[in-house]
């Protein structure tokens, strides 16, 4: 009922805030999506990258430093770890750190039962862990995490026992090289199996910037398009009352005027649309009536 008290303009108005109010929301609904489905892409992409960076660095190791030094590790007082993938990653990946813009980047190799306790893995890297073991099929986690610097976006593969020569340093400590039992101690590191994911490797890559820019885009976009909105409706709304809101009111001050008796009370639209047509027809009534009240007078 409410609607119907308004003027034609408001109504009008309306009509079109209604139509904006659903379009802007199923535009920002969409258009969010497509932005959020791109960064997580591109957070994806940055992540795997670097996860191809540091398995290049683990196969350098294996076959290019291993075989050199090897040897050393029985002789040498202190344990060479630069023979070990995981610590070569690291290592790496640590001056990497070093440029700014890769300071909030983080990778890891966390182990159940690692040689080195740096790398022993926290609960939510354990519950990756396990969950590799338990499902053999999955290959790959990912997904976001909150840490104390931010949202991160994570990638974790599994680390599997792979060739027995790892089992040198890792299956029993009569076994393993002089070197390692006096740098780390027997206590550690031990009763791994071949074929077994005993590690997971995992990437941590922030995600709050692109996340961030992700929304900033999404914001620009729907400034641009309420600006836009705004544009068209003051056109729209200087269209109508010039082309039919005005010529009405003109028409309803003519029809009052000739109700009142001014016959020689005019109402001029030359244009060929619908209100001239309705302009016509008002003319033709207002010469009929006239028609009319002469032909009154002279019946009198």
């Amino acid at each position: 009922m409410l609607i119907k008290n308004l003027k034609l303009e408001s109504k009008f108005n309306t009509f079109l805030l209604i139509i904006f109010v659903i379009g802007m929301f199923l535009t920002s609904s969409l258009l969010y999506q497509v932005l959020e489905q791109n960064a997580k892409a591109e957070i994806a992409d940055r992540a795997q990258l670097i996860m191809q960076t540091m398995n290049s660095v683990r196969d350098y190791t294996t076959n290019n430093i291993q075989p050199l030094l090897n040897d050393r590790l029985e002789t040498e007082a202190a344990f060479i770890p630069e023979t070990v993938p995981a610590f070569s990653a690291t290592e790496v990946f640590q001056r990497l750190r070093k440029n700014e813009a890769y300071r909030s980047f983080f990778y890891k190799e966390a182990t159940l039962n690692p040689t080195n306790l740096r790398d022993k893995g926290d609960s939510f890297e354990t519950t990756l862990v396990e969950k590799f073991r338990n499902e053999a099929a999955v290959k790959e986690l990912s997904g976001f995490r909150d840490l104390p610097g931010g949202k991160v976006f994570y990638v974790a593969r599994p680390l599997t026992v792979k060739k027995d020569s790892c089992l040198r340093c890792h299956s029993t400590p009569d076994r393993a090289p002089k070197s390692q039992i006096a740098t780390y101690g027997s206590d550690n590191g031990f009763g791994w199996k071949l074929n077994e994911i005993i590690a997971t490797q995992i990437i941590s890559v922030p995600a709050a910037e692109i996340l961030d820019n992700a929304q900033d885009a999404l914001k620009i976009v729907m400034a641009v398009l309420l600006a836009v909105f705004g544009a068209i409706l003051l056109a729209i709304n200087y269209l109508l009352r010039r082309t039919v809101i005005q010529p009405i009111k003109d028409m309803v001050k003519t029809a009052e005027a000739v109700s009142l008796g001014d016959m020689d009370a005019e109402f001029q639209h030359q244009s060929q649309d619908e209100v001239g047509l309705l302009a016509a027809a008002f003319g033709r009534m207002k010469s009929s009536l006239q028609i009319s009240m002469n032909l009154l007078k002279q019946l009198e």
